[in-house]
């Protein structure tokens, strides 16, 4: 099983910045893409960012300029470095990995989109 603990979120006011953090544990073989995406109350959830085990990200529009994709594959972590932060950045921040894990019983590899628990960013004067 595939673990994702987030942490870094927070109560911020407009202009501030927060770092998220995710770190994926467990049986990993290896991961790919890895994201952070936002729900905001009465809202669908959305991207926000992703970035590949190459280095390549991409962001949604809203984000350009303020925020940043990164992560260390050493370590099974994503980031999210937050500047700028606006009220209506206010959302449920989740992490998404894309693992690749090995199964003894099976010996077959499988390819499987995980979900953190989510961690509240809120920003408000």
């Amino acid at each position: 099983q595939v673990q994702l603990v987030e942490s870094g979120g927070g109560l911020v006011q407009p202009g501030g910045s927060l770092r998220l953090s995710c770190a994926a544990s467990g049986n990993i073989f290896s991961i790919n893409a890895m994201g952070w995406y936002r729900q905001a109350p009465g809202n669908q959830r959305e991207l926000v960012a992703v970035i590949t085990s190459g280095g390549s990200t991409n962001y949604a529009e809203f984000v350009k300029g303020r925020f940043t994709i990164s992560r260390d594959n050493a370590k099974n972590t994503v980031y999210l470095q937050m500047n700028s932060l606006k009220p209506e950045d206010t959302a449920v921040y989740y992490c998404n990995a894309d693992v690749k894990t090995w199964r003894s019983s099976t010996g077959l590899y499988y390819q499987t989109a995980y979900w953190g628990q989510g961690t509240q960013v809120t920003v408000s004067s």
